[in-house]
C-alpha cells in the first residue's frame, strides 16, 4: 500500500478541481489562511490576503508548512484560484493565491509585509578536499552521492573554491553516517544546533531585528530572498 503523503488530501483535492476544470478550489486549515511566519514562533504573524502561484510555491519549498507546492501546480496549468480558509472560522475570507491581483513592476503579486520560515535543530557541514585543491564538477558529483545514499536532503548550499556548505535536518540516524563517509576523502567540519532562518520579501529592518545578538555562519541574498544559517551568540 502507498499513500499520498503530507498534504495527500489537499493535492487530492487539486487533482479534481483541475480535471473539473473548477472555477476555484478551497482547502480548509487550522490557521486564518497563508501567514508570513509560524505563530508558534512569532506572536505577530499575519495573514497574507493574497499570494501568486509563484510566491506560494517560493514560500513552501523554503519550508512554509501550510501547502505542499504539489498542490499548487495544478492549478496553477489551469489557472484556478485556490483559496486557503480556516474551518474554525469559516466566514473569514482566508488567502487567495491566484495569477492576478496587484503586480509589482515584474508582474508578480506584490506582498508588502516580509515572511519568515524557521528551520531549527539544522546541522552546518562545510566540506573541503585534503589537498586545499579547488571544489570541481567531480567532487560535487561523489559528495551528493553520499547524500543520496543516506537519503538526506540538503536545505540550503553554499559553494566556495575550496568548500562546499550544506545545512541539513539534524539526523541522529544518519547524519553521523554521512558525516563518516564524507570524512573516508574530504576534511569535514560541522556545527549542529543552528537554525536556517528565510525571510522572503525582506527589508533591513527585518534582518536587523532577525539576526541581532546571533552568530551567522551562512548569508544568502537575492533580490526577493534572504537566508541566514545563524545561532544565538
Amino acid at each position: 500500500n502507498t499513500t499520498l503523503g503530507r498534504e495527500g488530501s489537499d493535492y487530492t483535492a487539486a487533482i479534481i478541481g483541475s480535471l473539473m476544470d473548477a472555477k476555484e478550489v478551497t482547502i480548509w486549515k487550522d490557521v486564518p489562511g497563508v501567514l508570513n511566519a509560524d505563530p508558534k514562533m512569532f506572536t505577530d504573524a499575519k495573514k497574507l490576503d493574497a499570494l501568486s502561484y509563484h510566491e506560494a510555491i517560493e514560500l513552501s519549498f523554503f519550508g512554509a508548512s501550510v501547502i505542499h507546492p504539489k498542490t499548487i501546480k495544478p492549478l496553477q496549468n489551469d489557472n484556478i484560484p485556490l483559496k486557503v480558509r480556516s474551518f474554525f472560522n469559516p466566514q473569514d475570507e482566508g488567502t487567495l493565491i491566484t495569477h492576478t491581483h496587484k503586480l509589482d513592476e515584474l508582474g508578480e503579486v506584490s506582498v508588502d509585509i516580509p515572511s519568515f520560515i524557521v528551520k531549527t535543530d539544522q546541522v552546518l557541514i562545510s566540506i573541503l578536499p585534503r589537498d586545499f585543491s579547488f571544489i570541481v564538477e567531480e567532487n560535487l558529483s561523489s559528495i551528493f552521492g553520499e547524500f543520496a545514499k543516506y537519503g538526506i536532503k540538503v536545505n540550503l548550499m553554499q559553494h566556495a573554491a575550496i568548500s562546499f556548505s550544506v545545512c541539513v535536518d539534524a539526523d541522529n540516524n544518519r547524519v553521523p553516517d554521512l558525516i563518516k563517509g564524507l570524512q573516508e576523502n574530504y576534511k569535514v567540519l560541522y556545527n549542529e544546533g543552528v537554525e536556517l532562518v528565510t525571510i522572503r520579501q525582506y527589508d533591513q529592518d527585518t534582518i536587523d531585528r532577525l539576526i541581532k545578538d546571533k552568530k551567522v555562519f551562512v548569508e544568502q541574498k537575492s533580490r526577493h530572498t534572504v537566508r541566514y544559517v545563524l545561532r544565538q551568540a
